[in-house]
């Protein structure tokens, strides 16, 4: 597969094409290097890809994936690719009670972070006085230092902070246990206080939500185009099945089913599940073993998502937070995906966090989704069901116990020669999102260029606080 006729004469291969594959892959391109990335699927995406679903005969997103103003590198990488242009913007969050009462967040133009939040926070009626004081205190608290270092899980400290019943199940379980994929009981407080600063305090830009307008793989249509120019290319349904290092002539090797990509470099962008199974393929080295122990510490969470057409209209709304249910999202795919042309409704209901709903057979699944989903929606009682498909992706994220940072290891820890790391499960900072996988293709691809003596700098800076929180951060 490579050749090394790029500019620089040097090649890489990256194993995996999700978030974090490309975008180490298109950095090194960018850099003049002959990349070749080699993916399993037939698309690009890995767990934030889409493909043509056979039951209902409609192009799906795995799972609805949106981003937020503060994920820089992500939007980095869409940038480089060309796809910036294909996701709407939105400021606003509309949660919604059971029979029907609406309550809308969002910021305000005339006061400074951190306070551009809160009229709409107190204007809030699905939250109750107490709940509106509690969660007031809780995001005080949350700009301390202490909870960037505590140990504690998000539920100990939410009880520690007198947090209510209402803060609890409407905002605690639902907006920030559903941005980590996990229960509030496993979640550790540093990263809740990371979600808290950088979606809600930080600006208002920091917070607004970004949803894409076409199918996730679609997105990625400019990456093979990237690689081509600088010599490479993606190869697609090509299952690693041998890695080899040559120590003579210090090149790698990458056996496919389809040839063999040999190169100078090796990125393995892949989950932590696969690289624990990959490591086995790879050649002995010295903290092998070490490694493995740290995958071993890494645990799954699922994201599923119900894809329901109606034959029509069912809301006029873009997206919407479903409380006190097990249904949590709603995206109007059909509206925000315009070039579908399609009558009716097309509706993607996402469920974050809930192992028990994941073992749900479909229909159980479909079923309940509409029940509670009528619940929110009169018309839905009014509506014919088209079509219906569920996906269940049960290793959507990993989870973010206190202490997992101690087992996420950097780029440059491989056990092996002219060989780093990528994945959102890598020491990134971040939790597992497209914003952590797309920061650890840069790190990896900052890590190749450094060992080839030129460094080059692919990491996106986080967004500056705006407003007095400029303040509370240089004290933090």
């Amino acid at each position: 597969m490579a050749n090394s006729s790029s500019k620089s004469g040097r090649s890489v291969t990256v194993v995996g094409g999700g978030v974090a594959g490309m975008s180490a892959a298109c950095a090194l391109a960018e850099c003049g290097l002959e990349v070749h990335l080699v993916e399993r699927r037939g698309y690009l995406g890995g767990r934030a890809s889409s493909y043509l679903h056979p039951g209902v005969n409609e192009t799906i997103d795995n799972c609805q994936h949106v981003l937020f103003g503060c994920c820089t590198n992500l939007v980095g990488f869409y940038e480089r690719i060309g796809a910036a242009g294909k996701i709407h913007w939105t400021r606003e969050m509309t949660m919604i009670e059971p029979g029907g009462r609406r309550s809308l967040l969002g910021p305000t133009r005339w006061l400074p972070a951190p306070l551009h939040g809160l009229p709409k926070l107190l204007r809030a009626q699905a939250f109750t006085r107490a709940d509106k004081k509690a969660l007031a205190a809780a995001f005080r608290a949350m700009l301390r230092r202490a909870s960037a270092e505590s140990t504690e899980t998000l539920a100990g400290w939410l009880a520690r902070h007198k947090q209510t019943p209402g803060a609890i199940e409407r905002f605690w379980k639902l907006v920030i246990a559903s941005a980590l994929n996990a229960e509030i009981e496993t979640i550790a407080v540093p990263y809740a206080a990371k979600v808290i600063r950088e979606l809600f305090m930080n600006s208002a830009y920091a917070g607004a939500m970004g949803i894409n307008t076409v199918p996730l793989s679609e997105l990625y249509a400019g990456v093979p185009a990237l690689l081509e120019k600088a010599g490479g290319a993606v190869h697609f349904n090509s299952n690693v099945e041998r890695v080899e290092w040559d120590e003579e002539t210090s090149t790698w090797t990458v056996e496919t089913k389809d040839g063999a990509a040999t190169s100078d470099d090796l990125v393995l962008a892949v989950p932590f599940e696969v690289m624990g199974k990959l490591a086995a393929q790879m050649p002995p080295a010295e903290g092998v073993e070490a490694l493995l122990r740290q995958i071993e510490q890494h645990t799954h969470w699922p994201i599923c998502s119900a894809h329901l057409w109606f034959d029509r209209e069912i809301t006029e709304l873009d997206h919407a937070v479903l409380l006190d249910r097990e249904i949590h999202w709603l995206f109007n795919r059909g509206k925000l995906q315009s070039w579908r042309k399609q009558e009716g409704s097309y509706i993607e209901i996402e469920v974050s966090a809930s192992r028990e709903f994941a073992a749900r057979s479909r229909n159980e699944a479909i079923e309940l989704t509409l029940r509670e989903l009528a619940e929110f929606f009169p018309a839905v009682a009014q509506a014919r069901l088209v079509k219906a498909a569920l996906v269940k992706e049960v290793r959507a994220t990993f989870g973010v116990p206190p202490g997992i940072d101690n087992f996420r290891p950097d780029a440059q820890s491989s056990p092996w020669p002219n060989c780093v790391l990528a994945g959102d499960w890598t020491r990134t900072g971040w939790p597992s999102t497209m914003e952590s996988a797309a920061r650890s293709g840069h790190l990896a691809a900052e890590a190749v260029c450094a060992a080839m003596g030129r460094p080059r700098r692919f990491l996106v800076e986080d967004l500056k606080p705006k407003g007095l929180m400029r303040l509370a951060a240089a004290s933090f």
